[in-house]
C-alpha cells in the first residue's frame, strides 16, 4: 500500500513527541520510581522466613552430604548424622549473622527510613 501524503508528515510529528517524552523523563529521573505504600511492612516478616530457609537448608544439605558419604562408604548412620549436625550449626551461624545483619538499618524506601531521627547527639555533629 502506497504511503498516504501526510503520513510522513504524522510520522515526524510523533518522533518528536516521543523525543520530547524521553526528554521530560530525563529531567524527572527514570530510576525515581513512586514507593509502593505499605512495601516495606513485610520487612521483619521476610527476614524471619529467611532465617528459617537458612536453618532448614543448611539442615537439608547437611542431610544429603551425610546421606551421600553413607551409601559411598557403606558406614550406614555415622556420617549422617555427623552431617546433620554440622549442618544445623552452618544454619545457625547463617541465622546469627542475618540476626546481626537486622541490628542495622534495614535497605532504603523502609519504613525506618521515614521515621524522623530522634537522636540527640546528631544536633551536636552539625
Amino acid at each position: 500500500m502506497p504511503d498516504q501524503p501526510g503520513d510522513h508528515a504524522q510520522r515526524a510529528s510523533d518522533a518528536e513527541r516521543l523525543r520530547a517524552l524521553e526528554r521530560r523523563l530525563d529531567d524527572l529521573g527514570r530510576d525515581q520510581r513512586p514507593q509502593t505504600p505499605g512495601a516495606d511492612k513485610f520487612y521483619q516478616a521476610n527476614q524471619a522466613w529467611r532465617m528459617v530457609v537458612e536453618l532448614v537448608a543448611g539442615l537439608a544439605i547437611g542431610f544429603g552430604v551425610g546421606y551421600g558419604l553413607d551409601r559411598l562408604f557403606g558406614t550406614t548412620p555415622i556420617m549422617l548424622v555427623i552431617f546433620i549436625f554440622l549442618g544445623f550449626a552452618a544454619g545457625v551461624k547463617t541465622m546469627l549473622r542475618t540476626a546481626a545483619e537486622m541490628g542495622h538499618a534495614p535497605p532504603a524506601g523502609t519504613a525506618r527510613d521515614s521515621m524522623p531521627d530522634d537522636d540527640p547527639d546528631d544536633d551536636e555533629r552539625d
